[in-house]
């Protein structure tokens, strides 16, 4: 199973328990405002333990279909669409499902008459007020996976925490990934079909970075910045087999490019590692983001290997932290003067043997 997958089962999961639990929220609050002296009592048929089962199989039933839908369909077939759609299409999703819910609940809580009980179920005003309540955590529930498609799972749940709150120094791997001669594309195309072309190769690397355990940092207009953890990076040569992966992805896409754009977009790439400090920035618009030497290397890198015509090319430090196989071959390059850098960087190209 591909890490994208595995992002959207882990969200499923994280929408399921947290239904659930919401669920058990509203029978206490349900049972403390039955209890309190403006109410006017508990009914024969009321039971805690009966209520909080109903909630718990709406939050069931509404956690596997809706969060399945949320997460599978809506998210995916309309990440590209206007919000407004995105809206409309969970508005309609959410009253189908309570549709079934409700017509579920109250067959399975008909004990005489099936159909009289079902119409006094339905007749029940505690379905408006939770319907209201339910559509308020859907709502909730869709703005936070919006979110989190903007900023990253991981990047979320380090917001939420405050974990870079105070700046940290962190040892990270970096690769900056460019198009090759996007200028020219971008005449020959021009722009709406140019932005195109971009919506469609940074998607199609998309899964490849997760599957070598990557972030995707920033994009900067055709150029995209990955980072790794040190350790995660290095382990099976992940962060250099992302950028194979990629290239094979591609490649296994070139038929839809031809036939969208007439070219199949080919890139280059430049790594590099270090420390750098991580810390959250900005007042309106708050972002994790990372700073130091580091990335101006790998930048400067990724300079120096559309100068000389390489495909990929990395540091040399970075590469002795690694353990190559057959399947590859480095071809050194040398010591080389970056543009802004006053010393010599040990250069290597990587190739595929």
């Amino acid at each position: 199973m591909s890490r994208s997958k595995r992002i959207r089962f882990s969200q499923l999961l994280t929408i399921l328990t947290a239904w659930l639990l919401i669920g058990v929220v509203i029978s206490i609050y349900d049972h403390l405002v039955l209890l309190t002296h403006s109410s006017q009592g508990l009914s024969a048929d009321y039971t805690f333990f009966a209520s909080l089962k109903q909630n718990l199989i709406s939050a069931l039933i509404g956690g596997v279909l809706g969060g399945s839908f949320l997460v599978f369909y809506i998210n995916v077939r309309f990440q590209n669409r206007p919000y407004a759609h995105t809206i409309l299409a969970v508005i309609l999703s959410f009253g189908l499902i309570i549709l079934i819910i409700i017509l579920v609940k109250g067959v399975m809580f008909s004990h005489h008459n099936p159909t009289q009980s079902l119409v006094y179920f339905l007749r029940d005003t505690t379905r408006v007020k939770n319907i209201l309540v339910w559509f308020i955590v859907v709502s909730l529930t869709q703005f936070l996976l919006q979110v989190s498609s903007k900023v990253g799972q991981k990047g979320l749940g380090h917001i939420l925490r405050g974990k870079y709150h105070t700046p940290q120094e962190e040892n990270r791997i970096f690769m900056f990934l460019d198009l090759n001669a996007s200028t020219t594309l971008a005449e020959k195309l021009g722009d709406e079909l140019y932005h195109q072309l971009l919506r469609d190769f940074f998607a199609d690397i998309t899964d490849p970075i997760l599957n070598a355990k990557g972030e995707i940092y920033q994009y900067v207009g055709d150029e995209v910045v990955v980072a790794w953890d040190h350790v995660a990076g290095v382990v099976n040569n992940r962060c250099v087999r992302c950028y194979f992966d990629i290239l094979q992805n591609i490649q296994s896409n070139k038929a839809k490019y031809i036939r969208r754009y007439g070219v199949v977009p080919e890139f280059r790439a430049g790594m590099h590692s270090g420390k750098v400090v991580a810390g959250e920035v900005g007042i309106l618009k708050r972002e994790i983001t990372y700073s130091g030497d580091v990335l101006n290397t790998a930048s400067r890198i990724l300079s120096k290997a559309k100068e000389i015509g390489a495909g990929i090319v990395s540091s040399s430090a970075l590469l002795g932290e690694l353990n190559f196989d057959k399947h590859y071959t480095v071809r050194s390059i040398g010591p080389m003067k970056l543009k802004g850098k006053e010393q010599e960087v040990c250069l290597t190209e990587i190739l595929l043997s």
